[in-house]
């Protein structure tokens, strides 16, 4: 410009200035309308992960969320860092990473279980945070008025089964059945809830149902062997702890020849002999979709909907099966037990 002004005549330049001024709000309207903002343009994100615990299920869920974000920002020209943390089953731990994210100023949380959500919810109402691996979204907020999204900063992913077609599962697998045990962690509240709705479900089949609750890892070995000692199968809802200590359950179960039941296929491998499992691969997909759309496409995590999986299996462990004399329906599909490289 200073050149400019070396070159021009007084009047000249006024004129430079007059229609310099008129074209550049021209322009700044135009921008305004039509150019993303400033957050939108960004090319690179970094993105904190708090895993409340590894076990497949959850493992899966990171993996896919990962992936999916990866994928579409290599075709997009947008970079995604991700800083992953692992709680190892303690939710004082979940609140201390989440905290730790919301200090370095990331730009969008991933949480992956309950407890990781309510830790990451308790520290930030600004940054986006997106979960997976939540069975009841409403329940893990302690929102009643329930409409789909949560109205916060927050949303996701559930792992939500139809919970009244896994109790029907027992008149398929364990006709004989009159006492089913559901064993779960008291601390986990999505297992509260599945418990109480397959209570109700398993019930209205004719069932006398017992609740075995464990308050942590301590306590599984001893609650499980009570629970075969009082019921004909028992049934594991998708829960954290339980999926963490299937080593210790399966031994207990075995002996005592009782059919496990499971919420989702990480447990029935463990420990079962049948599930009608989501895919946590899937549902960690679909929260890297959504995390993409707010990072990068400006949607608002308050309204968007909670999202649930589509396609659903029912899949059983032959050897478990046969060991146990059930014979399981030709719809079912055997679980691959080959060992992970």
């Amino acid at each position: 410009m200073n050149k400019l002004i070396k070159k021009v005549t007084a009047v000249a330049l006024s004129a430079l200035m007059i229609g310099g001024c008129f074209a550049g709000c021209s322009s700044s309207t135009t921008d305004d309308t039509t150019a993303p903002s400033a957050e939108a343009a960004k090319k690179e994100y970094t993105i904190g992960i708090c895993q409340l615990v590894q076990h497949d299920a959850l493992d899966a869920a990171t993996k896919g969320f990962m992936d999916k974000l990866t994928a579409l920002g290599e075709e997009n020209g947008v970079k995604f860092n991700f800083v992953e943390k692992n709680a190892a089953g303690d939710s004082a731990t979940c609140a201390t990473i989440t905290n730790g994210f919301v200090g370095d100023g990331v730009d969008l949380i991933m949480a992956n279980a309950t407890p990781a959500l309510q830790a990451a919810m308790t520290n930030t109402t600004e940054i986006p945070i997106v979960a997976t691996s939540v069975t009841d979204f409403a329940t893990a907020l302690e929102i009643a008025d329930w409409n789909g999204s949560t109205g916060i900063n927050v949303t996701g992913t559930s792992d939500l089964a139809p919970l009244a077609d896994q109790a029907a599962m027992f008149k398929d697998l364990c006709p004989d059945a009159k006492t089913i045990g559901i064993l779960y962690c008291s601390g986990e509240p999505n297992s509260v809830y599945q418990a109480k709705v397959v209570t109700e479900e398993l019930t209205k089949l004719g069932y006398e149902v017992k609740e075995f609750t464990a308050a942590d890892s301590n306590d599984i070995a001893s609650v499980t062997q009570t629970a075969c000692d009082s019921c004909d199968a028992l049934y594991i809802p998708t829960d954290n702890t339980m999926a963490s200590a299937t080593g210790t359950i399966e031994p207990i179960t075995s002996a005592a020849k009782i059919p496990v039941i499971a919420g989702e296929e990480g447990i029935c491998k463990g420990c079962g002999v049948a599930t009608l499992s989501i895919s946590y691969y899937s549902i960690g997909e679909g929260a890297g979709q959504m995390a993409y759309d707010i990072l990068v496409n400006g949607q608002d995590p308050a309204t968007m909907e909670i999202q649930f999986a589509k396609d659903l299996t029912n899949k059983y462990v032959a050897d478990r099966a046969e060991a146990l004399g059930i014979t399981v329906p030709d719809t079912y599909e055997a679980i691959d037990m080959t060992p992970a490289e």
